[in-house]
């Protein structure tokens, strides 16, 4: 199967269902979005890798997650990032800056400033989620889940300064 498959040429991309959308459209914003973010991750991983794995696997951890939130955002069908997602950021939220916070200068070194680019995307997500909120029904545990995960970047960015 070749890559291309000239579908999306005039501005449009099916879902996993068929349904076509225009690829301005919010959920496909939301979705595409969280794949930024993603790949953000994945680079900032690429960095920290040979320095801390116990790092590396968090934020590979995340974006295994990530999959599910962009299925979910796609579908809109069942839920699947669930509070026990919550409760895992929040564990580790607290393991890189337990109840530290202050304003930062991002750039102390190439893998935080790298979790610093990844917060906010994190926080663009968060965004487009909301957005796309006012006119289907999201899942509130994905709203939450998004605002933990720009969280434990800050509290990543900040330990790996």
């Amino acid at each position: 199967m070749d890559l291309y498959t000239r579908s999306g040429d005039e501005g449009f991309t099916s879902l996993a269902s068929g349904q076509r959308l225009s690829k301005a459209d919010e959920r496909v914003e939301a979705y595409g979005t969280v794949d930024e973010l993603q790949a953000h991750l994945g680079f900032a991983r690429a960095l920290v890798c040979d320095a801390d794995a116990s790092l590396a696997a968090d934020l590979k951890h995340i974006e295994e997650r990530l999959y599910d939130a962009m299925a979910e955002l796609a579908e809109a069908q069942e839920a699947r990032i669930t509070e026990t997602d919550i409760q895992w950021l929040e564990e580790k939220i607290d393991q890189y800056a337990p109840g530290r916070f202050s304003f930062v200068v991002p750039g102390e070194n190439v893998p935080s400033a790298a979790l610093h680019v990844t917060r906010t995307v994190a926080r663009r997500c968060e965004r487009r989620i909301v957005t796309l909120s006012r006119t289907v029904t999201v899942a509130p545990e994905l709203l939450t889940f998004f605002n933990r995960i720009s969280d434990l970047c800050y509290a990543m960015a900040c330990s790996a300064a």
